[in-house]
């Protein structure tokens, strides 16, 4: 297990473009603590990987801003201090949209400029995200970052930034490529993770420190990018691996995790390990499994890390979560609105870094966020 988990730690964190050092105009500051190939579906094509990460006495973040400020050059010039930005994430009840709120504002302000960060009500509320975006649109913003509830819904509003001449990023969801070209629309990068690899690092990592059995996968949101990648990631090297697997739908949510996994395990109690798309789902399993008293006969592999999945590692109870960083996505989304509007050159693909987290390297992540 501790010769897997190293491996992954050294080779999970490749990625292209974030920031954690001050504008090019700027006078120098201190570092800011920090949190798929993609699926064909997704907006745009692959960009080259950078160097993976070395790990030394360095926290894994300080270790990513270290490496990231010499791939982000050149950076930005200090925009006109009235410049105005947006960013459309999804529901703030999780810590994840929450961090990468903070990584916006963080990094607007660090650039001088204004950004408001709305949020729907829920993860599913597509057409509530919609009407945000239009909303937004008549409002003088600069450029706007786009975190998709689905793969479609923010279609038309793109369109018509695209004609209203504001400029337009997708930040960790994507939207599909063919439909926004059919309808005349673009975004100039996509801030993103390969959310499939997410899911087979997660089953991976379950079949190769647990014999083959059956298998729950949680899945998010059906019909949401990372959801469906995620899914279809673990689903595919669960079975791979052996195992039995059955995929259950808890939209995201901690409560309808919980009763899927309680019905699923009092049906399944030989079932050996239950691979989660993000943590607030994961965590909802375990308590599930607590209740049951079967937790130490199951293995639980989250996504997100948040700070909930690292306490509940550090206690013994979930096995491990993939992290990624919501911080750096919200800094990654204004350097690049702000590259875009200076006709400065971005990739259109920008990874955002990642790494298994388990009990083993669980120290090496104090300052992750």
């Amino acid at each position: 297990m501790k010769k897997f988990a190293a491996l992954l730690v050294a080779v999970a964190m490749m990625f292209t473009l974030v920031a954690c050092a001050a504008p090019s105009a700027a006078p120098a500051e201190e570092a800011v603590p920090a949190e798929e190939s993609a699926p064909a579906e997704e907006a745009v094509p692959v960009e080259e990987a950078a160097p993976a990460v070395e790990v030394g006495e360095a926290t894994m973040f300080e270790q990513a801003c270290a490496d990231l400020d010499k791939l982000l050059a050149p950076l930005p010039e200090m925009p006109a201090s009235d410049t105005k930005l947006a960013a459309l994430i999804s529901n703030l009840s999780n810590s994840f949209w929450v961090t990468m709120k903070e990584g916006y504002e963080d990094t607007a302000k660090e650039y001088g400029v204004s950004i408001d960060v709305m949020a729907t009500e829920s993860d599913t509320d597509t057409e509530g995200q919609l009407q945000l975006l239009n909303d937004l649109l008549v409002q003088d913003y600069s450029a706007v970052a786009l975190s998709p509830l689905s793969l479609v819904n923010l279609i038309s509003g793109i369109v018509a930034a695209n004609e209203a001449n504001v400029g337009v990023i997708a930040v960790g969801n994507g939207v599909d490529a063919e439909a926004l070209a059919a309808a005349g629309g673009s975004i100039s990068a996509f801030v993103t993770s390969d959310f499939k690899a997410q899911g087979t690092t997660c089953g991976e990592y379950i079949a190769a420190n647990t014999a083959a059995g059956k298998a729950l996968v949680v899945e998010g949101t059906p019909g949401a990018t990372q959801s469906d990648a995620r899914r279809d990631g673990a689903k595919e090297a669960l079975e791979a691996a052996g195992f039995e697997v059955t995929v259950v739908t808890a939209n995201f949510d901690a409560q309808t995790a919980y009763d899927q996994a309680a019905a699923y395990f009092a049906a399944n109690p030989d079932a050996v390990a239950c691979a989660c798309g993000n943590d607030d789902m994961a965590l909802g399993v375990v308590r599930a499994l607590k209740d049951a008293e079967m937790k130490d006969s199951v293995m639980v592999v989250g996504i997100d890390c948040t700070q909930e999945a690292r306490d509940s590692i550090a206690a013994g109870e979930l096995n491990a979560s993939l992290a990624m960083s919501p911080y750096l996505y919200g800094r990654a989304g204004v350097i690049t609105m702000l590259k875009v509007m200076q006709g400065l050159e971005v990739p259109e693909t920008v990874w955002s870094p990642e790494v298994l987290v388990t009990a083993e390297n669980l120290d090496l992540m104090s300052d992750w966020r």
